[in-house]
């Protein structure tokens, strides 16, 4: 269920239009939905309607799902493409438009999209962007076959300047896979340090071009209203949209050395590095933490075409 915007975000205000605001999803496909696409400055509002917001929490899947957000919320972006626009994006004998997330009879087959996608994505734990656009280009190759062109690509916080606005013009195209890290203290005061991340599917965007904040909605497949209840790892729960909100930050990163698997030296134990980097810190109602800031990173954009 949409929750109303953060108060606290008084310049969106003026942003959502009445319609958006009161856009309130329903079990099954998050309708009704008013679609949006003003990208007229100073002022952009975008929303995409008809994206799914599976759960990653599955039996089946390693961990039960612990770790397949980005396989998850990948899988958003395709049912969109499969149902909004028509295109035969999917493996094999499986077309993500003949799926409906809602239906019972479909939940298995669809666990197992995901599977897939992560198997694409290279799943060793967790997914990077980077094999999730990999995965992509895998799901969307039937597409292709039939005609169609495909596009996609990665922006990241450190290297546009106005990040919030090139999401939005990006999410006027379709939904997108965004990454934040969960930031803990790092060895120096005042440095912070990964400790771990999230991905996500971002659904709508409002906010001023070349300003410093902006608001989402967000499917998050990692945040259900049912998670941990009942049978809750074979059944799908009901469609939420997420309000976030992401102010830009300059931060002090504190980037420890990965040990290489291919050497006897532990290279873990070498001091890190430290570095300033450009993230947009995200919070929200439903992503509230006493030990760790959350930081948005970058996103995926995806596009297609007929």
């Amino acid at each position: 269920m949409i929750r109303n915007a953060l108060l606290t975000a008084a310049v969106l205000t003026a942003v959502l239009t009445p319609a958006t605001a009161l856009a309130n999803p329903i079990a099954g496909q998050p309708a009704p939905c008013v679609g949006a696409s003003d990208l007229v400055g100073p002022v952009f509002n975008v929303r995409k309607c008809g994206v799914s917001d599976v759960d990653q929490f599955r039996a089946g899947l390693e961990n039960n799902g612990n770790a397949y957000c980005g396989p998850a919320s990948l899988y958003n972006v395709l049912h969109y493409w499969g149902h909004e626009k028509n295109a035969p994006v999917g493996w094999l004998t499986t077309k993500v438009g003949n799926l409906n997330p809602m239906a019972q009879s479909d939940y298995n087959v669809i666990t197992n999209s995901i599977w897939r996608i992560g198997v694409d994505a290279k799943y060793d734990g967790g997914t990077s962007l980077t094999n999730l656009r990999t995965a992509w280009d895998i799901a969307t190759k039937p597409a292709r076959d039939a005609g169609w062109t495909t596009s996609r690509g990665v922006v990241s916080t450190n290297e546009q300047i106005d990040f919030a606005g090139e999401l939005a013009k990006r999410l006027d195209k379709g939904p997108l896979q965004l990454v934040y890290g969960r930031y803990k203290d790092g060895p120096q005061a005042g440095s912070l340090q990964r400790s771990g991340g999230h991905i996500v599917t971002v659904v709508a965007a409002s906010g001023t071009f070349n300003n410093t904040t902006v608001q989402l909605k967000l499917a998050d497949p990692g945040r259900a209203l049912d998670s941990g209840q009942g049978d809750y790892l074979h059944t799908q729960s009901q469609y939420e949209s997420l309000d976030v909100y992401l102010v830009r930050k300059n931060i002090y990163e504190y980037v420890p050395v990965k040990d290489d698997e291919n050497t006897r030296e532990d290279e873990s134990l070498q001091p890190g590095t430290y570095r300033y980097v450009q993230r947009w810190e995200l919070s929200g109602p439903r992503y509230i933490s006493d030990t760790t800031r959350q930081m948005v990173e970058g996103f995926n954009w995806f596009d297609m075409a007929k």
